[in-house]
């Protein structure tokens, strides 16, 4: 099964259909062909709304649901972003169409390798790629403008919300790794924070320390 134009106007229609309605998002998902990001038994699944696995026990969100935290995450062509969580790579690359620059921290180093090899492959330049203990965020290049967690805490990480600027935007799956979890839109104001409940959604926990592979 390859990306063409039949296939791309299935996949965006699916999209539509669960509620990702913003054009940037559309065009960028357009742009971004998820088989790029998925190894294995499970390529040809690849257009399918349905999450799947990928190495180091982890696994590549379901399209409508990136869409979905996409479009929350309101990113602007001028924003600096952070992710954590990198996994296959494939959220940061719509990142990657939509901001000025990308930065995805991940605990599992092969991940990071592996995401890192696709985004070479198909010359997205604006990606940063880095393993580390994603629960502290990216010191050195903060503030960012917009942070987006795929990975489930009990409760946003403190360092992540000191490390979004005035104005910024934060979306991130909470709550017990073997529950429903809420998606919440988290936006730093001048006198605090604003904390909006998007939809239930299930995500791997966020982990302190690094992964084994």
């Amino acid at each position: 099964m390859t990306f063409d134009a039949a296939t791309k106007m299935e996949f965006l229609y699916t999209l539509r259909s669960k509620g990702v309605t913003d054009a940037r998002v559309l065009t960028a998902m357009e742009q971004v062909d998820r088989a790029d990001y998925i190894k294995g038994t499970f390529a040809d699944r690849a257009y399918e709304d349905m999450p799947l696995p990928i190495a180091c026990g982890q696994t590549i969100s379901q399209p409508s649901v990136v869409g979905l935290m996409t479009q929350a995450l309101q990113v602007s062509p001028r924003d600096k972003v952070l992710e954590i969580g990198t996994g296959s790579g494939y959220q940061a690359a719509i990142l990657s169409k939509l901001a000025r620059r990308v930065y995805t921290v991940d605990r599992y180093r092969r991940l990071v390798h592996a995401a890192r090899a696709v985004f070479e492959q198909n010359d997205i330049t604006n990606i940063t790629t880095f393993t580390a203990d994603g629960s502290h965020g990216f010191a050195e290049q903060a503030p960012f403008d917009r942070i987006l967690l795929t990975a489930a805490a009990e409760d946003p990480p403190g360092p992540l919300l000191a490390q979004l600027r005035v104005g910024g935007v934060m979306v991130l799956p909470v709550g017990q790794s073997d529950a429903v979890q809420s998606l919440i839109r988290v936006t730093r104001t001048e006198t605090g924070l604003d904390y909006d409940e998007l939809r239930a959604v299930r995500f791997v926990p966020l982990l302190e320390g690094l992964g084994q592979e």
